[in-house]
């Protein structure tokens, strides 16, 4: 039966007494039996002998089967990585900025701020910069104000205020910045701007002139090349209007 070990040596010991049997009987004549008795039964004996030895040594046995490679198989639980059962405290937003691109919708209409009794603001600088998104036109004055101001597309022909002439601008659109009460010069008279008209390469900005700088008044007028939205700020430290006109 499989898996069942045993051992063949009683049945080696028949098959010895038979073949010790049979050697003697082949070499002796009948006559002589009882020597021939004598001699088997010696031989048997040292064969039975020798025998026992082998089994007791392994002969005739099965040989033994090899341990199987056993791989230790780690039975401890691991360990469980540690969970945090509060939620994480949420970032409040951030607040607009009044002055990013994401916050700019503009108009297109006119804007008006007045500002009646208030001194008169004396403008010392303007310039025109381009953004990722828009233009910017920036009117810089003296003190810690902006004035009162006024600001809207315009229709063609553009004129001069003090005396009414026409003027040509670039672009397709004409947006008006009129601010009062303002000044463009000092007392003495001199333009506190170095510039009365400039040429523009913006993304919708083409030129910029001044249009009028006549009792408390100042006008500047900005083409484009299309009239697009804009939105207005009033900045301070130092007292600026800005006005940002959309790609």
């Amino acid at each position: 039966m499989p898996g069942r070990r045993f051992s063949p040596c009683p049945r080696e010991r028949r098959r010895v007494a038979v073949r010790v049997g049979v050697s003697v009987d082949a070499r002796r004549p009948r006559h002589h039996g009882r020597d021939l008795m004598r001699t088997a039964a010696l031989l048997l004996a040292a064969a039975t002998v020798s025998l026992a030895a082998g089994c007791r040594n392994g002969a005739g046995s099965e040989p033994a089967q090899p341990m199987p490679n056993v791989t230790p198989i780690d039975t401890r639980a691991s360990a469980e990585p540690a969970v945090d059962d509060e939620p994480p405290t949420p970032r409040p937003p951030k607040e607009a900025d009044p002055t990013s691109t994401d916050a700019f919708e503009g108009t297109a209409g006119a804007t008006d701020k007045p500002r009646a009794g208030a001194k008169v603001a004396v403008l010392r600088d303007v310039r025109a910069a381009r953004h990722e998104h828009y233009d910017r036109v920036v009117f810089e004055f003296e003190g810690d104000a902006v004035p009162g101001y006024h600001i809207d597309y315009i229709d063609k022909p553009v004129r001069q205020c003090g005396s009414g002439e026409a003027t040509e601008i670039a672009g397709d659109g004409w947006l008006a910045v009129r601010m009062t009460p303002a000044a463009a010069h000092n007392d003495a008279g001199n333009a506190t701007v170095p510039f009365r008209e400039r040429k523009l390469a913006l993304g919708v900005a083409r030129e910029i002139e001044r249009t009028c700088d006549f009792e408390a008044e100042v006008t500047w007028v900005l083409g484009v090349s299309s009239p697009n939205r804009y939105r207005v700020l009033e900045l301070t430290k130092p007292a600026r209007l800005v006005v940002d006109v959309k790609h």
